[in-house]
């Protein structure tokens, strides 16, 4: 899901939502597992997780949704619109993540907290690394990289 506009993020720092969902589509074009969408470009704005789940579930009703997060969100879950709702009606797959603050919700029994490999890299370390002219290889995959190379994302 690419969203267009994060409430919580200023959007003159976000890449065109084109171009994300671009690199979203390049990224996974080889996996028939997934597929990107822009369904919230086409809701209002800023993006609200509930209203896109629920959205999602009015228009597919024999489908369940869950949202997977990463465990450095969750602190700051409480503060989203309508977070019980999106705890109740749909829960989350909490990824773990390094140094990520203990959260009171992950004991919500519709939270599950994932076994996964614990990774120190973000979105935000790759955009550092970009802009610091350090290698990104391994990091995404190379036609990702080298659609941010060509097109100078992030320089």
């Amino acid at each position: 899901m690419v969203s267009p506009h994060n409430p919580f993020k200023k959007k003159n720092t976000l890449l065109h939502e084109f171009d994300r969902l671009d690199m979203v589509n390049t990224a996974i074009h080889d996996n028939y597992n997934m597929r990107a969408t822009d369904v919230e470009f086409h809701m209002p704005r800023p993006s609200y997780t509930i209203d896109t789940l629920v959205y999602l579930s009015e228009k597919h009703p024999r489908h369940s949704f869950k949202l997977v997060i990463g465990e450095d969100n969750l602190k700051s879950f409480p503060k989203w619109k309508n977070h019980e709702k999106i705890l109740e009606h749909y829960g989350l797959y909490v990824y773990p993540r390094p140094n990520a603050e203990p959260s009171e919700v992950s004991a919500h029994p519709n939270v599950k907290m994932v076994e996964a490999p614990m990774m120190d890299i973000s979105a935000t370390f790759i955009r550092n690394c970009i802009k610091n002219n350090q290698s990104i290889k391994y990091l995404v995959p190379q036609a990702v990289e080298e659609m941010i190379i060509g097109r100078k994302f992030y320089m």
